[in-house]
């Protein structure tokens, strides 16, 4: 089965970045879009980036939008996220997940879509 695991969380200054990874140590993802999403306590998951199979299409929520970049190494079967500029207003559990279908046409902000899930890693941001 896909094991997605994600790292590089962790308190940071308001203003800092972190780089965040998720690497698949079971199924290959490298023909699946994968997304990022987060959730914050007492509020519910909400998407953040995705990216195509191919690295040729991604998408922001718009909070992040100018601040976050989401990439992709599929020979290292491994999806990041770029945090810059990060704001108290970020912080969250973050978590990686892998769009359920080898091909939709589009990049899902729906986390429903999405069927395998790290563990998530915490961002805190300090101000």
């Amino acid at each position: 089965q896909v094991q997605l695991v994600e790292s590089g969380g962790g308190l940071v200054q308001a203003g800092g970045s972190l780089r965040l990874s998720c690497a698949d140590s079971g199924r290959s993802v490298s023909t699946y879009a994968m997304g990022w999403f987060r959730q914050a306590p007492g509020k519910e998951r909400e998407f953040v980036a995705a990216i195509s199979w191919n690295s040729g299409r991604t998408d922001y929520a718009d909070p992040v939008k100018g601040r976050f970049t989401i990439s992709r190494d599929n020979a290292k079967n491994t999806v990041y996220l770029q945090m810059n500029s990060l704001k108290p207003e970020d912080t969250a559990v973050y978590y990686c997940a892998k769009d359920r279908y080898v091909y939709r046409g589009y990049l899902s902000p729906t986390a429903r879509e999405y069927d395998y899930w790290g563990q998530g890693t915490q961002v805190t941001v300090s101000s």
